[in-house]
């Protein structure tokens, strides 16, 4: 069995799903004001460390381009002063890059290998299952806010095979 390859496709399904729930979000809820942690804030923190944890190891990362210091955190305590949303178009550059970082990346993992990440005490193997399962729990938060605010239905992907060349 190719592991590499189930890996990248369960990256893509994941990220497919996401992208679903972005395109999907009706204006009015992508910056609510009323919301605690606004939708495109949350499709940005799940990028950022889907680009992140996809890299060998902590120094080999650099913020995608448009990256604005600390706007990954979520954390009350952490939560950086917003001063402009990320539009969706961003956001969608910033997933089709990340997609892009999958298809070069996964191939060449070594999944017995360190995580790459002090924090993250595990193998390689155990830290793609970390961060897919990471964008997933966001996926599912923001289908369930569509969901449940504009009546608004994100489709099942449950795979994403290597296309024939």
């Amino acid at each position: 069995m190719d592991y590499l390859a189930v890996i990248r496709s369960q990256y893509l399904a994941s990220l497919a799903m996401l992208q679903q729930a972005i395109e999907k979000c009706p204006e009015p809820l992508w910056d609510n004001p009323t919301d605690k942690t606004r939708f495109w804030h949350i499709a940005y923190h799940v990028l950022f460390y889907t680009h992140l944890y996809l890299q060998p190891a902590r120094q080999d990362f650099k913020a995608w381009s448009k990256h604005r210091p600390d706007y990954e955190s979520l954390r009350l305590h952490t939560r950086p002063k917003i001063t402009a949303p990320y539009s969706r178009e961003d956001v969608l550059e910033y997933l089709a890059f990340c997609q892009q970082q999958v298809e070069e990346l996964v191939p060449c993992l070594n999944l017995e290998a360190r995580s790459g990440f002090d924090w993250l005490p595990f193998s390689k193997l155990e830290l793609q299952i970390y961060n897919i399962r990471h964008i997933q729990q966001h996926a599912g938060e923001l289908m369930e806010r569509l969901g449940s605010r504009a009546g608004v239905d994100v489709d099942w992907v449950g795979s994403k095979p290597a296309e024939a060349k």
